[in-house]
């Protein structure tokens, strides 16, 4: 059996840091500022049980890179690879996110329709608070039918940030 590196670093965000991790195909993972490094840890263990985290600021420096720019509003879309880990069903989930456009929101069963599983709303929300790479597939855009923010892995707080800098004001 092969082993491979999972690089990871870390962006500062108000101080606290939010970790990153990348397989060789792509971004893979992004705690929270609250989420500390054992967290990461197990999710590696879990999903690249012959991957090796490797710290290397430099390999990971354009997905901190761009993050950065769409935290200070400089970017509207995210142009690196990614390397999402999941059901088949999270992965439709999660690809469905990607296809909300920046600054507009759908809610969970707009999504469960979208991937031809309309009464899934509930699953659908277990597989975006699954979202392994938050911000880069946007699970913030996700709201409740009414137009209400609803539960948030990151917390309310930083859902309303993130709609916020997209100019949605909830």
């Amino acid at each position: 059996m092969n082993t491979f590196n999972i690089y990871w670093s870390y962006l500062l965000l108000d101080g606290e840091k939010m970790h990153l991790a990348a397989s060789p195909k792509g971004l893979c993972c992004i705690l929270w500022p609250n989420e500390p490094f054992e967290v990461l840890e197990k999710w590696v263990k879990k999903h690249f049980p012959l991957g090796s985290l490797v710290y290397d600021q430099e390999k990971l420096a354009v997905y901190g890179r761009q993050i950065e720019e769409y935290l200070s509003g400089q970017r509207k879309t995210f142009d690196i690879p990614l390397d999402l880990c999941g059901t088949d069903f999270q992965i439709a989930v999660w690809q469905a996110l990607l296809k909300i456009p920046y600054g507009t929101t759908k809610s969970y069963s707009e999504i469960a329709k979208e991937i031809g599983r309309p009464k899934a709303v509930r699953a659908v929300g277990g597989a975006i608070g699954a979202n392994p790479v938050p911000i880069v597939v946007p699970c913030h855009r996700v709201i409740g039918k009414d137009g209400s923010l609803t539960g948030f892995v990151g917390g309310l707080d930083i859902k309303q940030q993130l709609l916020k800098i997209e100019g949605t004001f909830i």
